[in-house]
């Protein structure tokens, strides 16, 4: 005699049956929306890009008069082409920085792990963590690269009219202020990238720390602390002996926007969330990156490496040739110029030189 099915056995497969046809569903959504036919490339980028504003943030920013700060202007159009984008990220590290968002879980350069007490010395020391001045609510940025493109271009006095100007390493202003500017807001740098003549430092701007290894936190207490740096074994140059600020002078950059840029924008190798080949970011990327979470508006200069011109100096400031650069163990220019590309085209930031596109955007 056959037994029929007990009421609870029936339940049980009709439960299985729906829950199976919601992951089918589920998955055949996830598939269309990222996969094969995805809107978004594998870092999550929209794929067609152009410089038109989404209708919200044309009603938002449509009726403001010409030339005035765009408040978000950056952070929303950067979230509108990559949804996971989220603003908050302070620029330094301040007393609070075991907080951020996942830094405590990496070395340097993409986090503080096994730095922590040496920072909380340099923080008690500098006793400031945020810019040297108050600024209006809406921020306009600009970031300096130091390519040879600035070169005649005239563009110091456009330079000198964002509220934050950003210099990178030992770029000198002193005598190109004509194509680059005067006014320096802060100059981010690594201890091989240091000016080392104290004469060439600007009188007033903030010193800012990218640490890239733990060995740059100790060369920044010296720095900090006025000490003697008695050995530079570890450096892969020469570095600056003497830094001539008031620590209230000196910050460390957040290395949130190392690993963000690295692992996350541009998509280099994770290599275990330790520095490796080709997975670092260049200096200047990652001074977008800060901008993007911290300026209302983002603009850049001197950046892009024009290769079919091997002849064309390097730097505005030396006459180093264009081909003198080699392909980099910690860098990928060419993936890092396509996230650029992507910013430039879809009109985050202004790219004042077109040396990043060039006829490409």
């Amino acid at each position: 005699m056959r037994m029929k099915p007990s009421r609870n056995l029936l339940l049980g497969l009709c439960s299985m049956l729906a829950l199976g046809f919601l992951y089918y569903s589920s998955n055949r959504v996830s598939l269309q929306g990222w996969g094969h036919k995805s809107l978004y490339d594998k870092q999550g980028f929209l794929l067609k890009l152009d410089g038109s504003l989404p209708l919200d943030l044309m009603y938002k920013y449509g009726n403001l008069s010409e030339g005035a700060c765009k408040p978000g202007y950056a952070a929303a159009k950067m979230t509108a082409i990559y949804p996971k984008f989220t603003k908050l990220a302070p620029m330094f590290l301040d007393p609070n920085y075991k907080r951020y968002s996942g830094i405590g879980d990496y070395l340097p350069p993409f986090g503080v792990r096994s730095q922590e007490q040496i920072i909380d010395i340099l923080l008690s020391a500098t006793k400031s963590y945020g810019l040297e001045e108050e600024l209006d609510s809406c921020k306009t940025c600009i970031i300096v690269g130091n390519g040879g493109i600035l070169t005649n271009k005239s563009l110091g006095q456009k330079i000198d009219q964002y509220d934050v100007v950003v210099r990178l390493n030992e770029a000198p202003v002193k005598g190109f202020e004509k194509d680059v500017g005067s006014k320096t807001t802060m100059r981010i740098t690594y201890p091989e990238g240091a000016i080392q003549k104290t004469e060439r430092y600007e009188p007033h701007s903030l010193f800012v720390l990218s640490a890239f290894k733990a060995l740059d936190f100790k060369w920044l207490r010296h720095m900090v602390f006025n000490q003697r740096l008695r050995s530079t074994d570890g450096f892969w140059k020469s570095v600056a002996r003497h830094v001539p600020r008031e620590p209230s002078n000196m910050r460390i950059l957040n290395p949130y926007f190392i690993q963000e840029a690295s692992f996350k924008l541009i998509g280099l190798p994770y290599n275990n969330g330790q520095m490796g080949r080709g997975n670092i970011p260049t200096l200047g990327t990652v001074a977008i990156t800060m901008a993007l979470h911290n300026c209302d508006e983002v603009a850049v200069a001197g950046f892009g490496y024009n290769m079919s011109t091997p002849h064309a100096p390097l730097h505005y400031y030396e006459k180093i040739k264009m081909s003198a650069i080699k392909e980099s163990w910690t860098h990928n220019i060419s993936k890092e110029k396509e996230f650029l590309m992507k910013l430039v085209k879809a009109g985050v930031i202004q790219d004042w030189t077109n040396g990043i596109c060039g006829a490409g955007c």
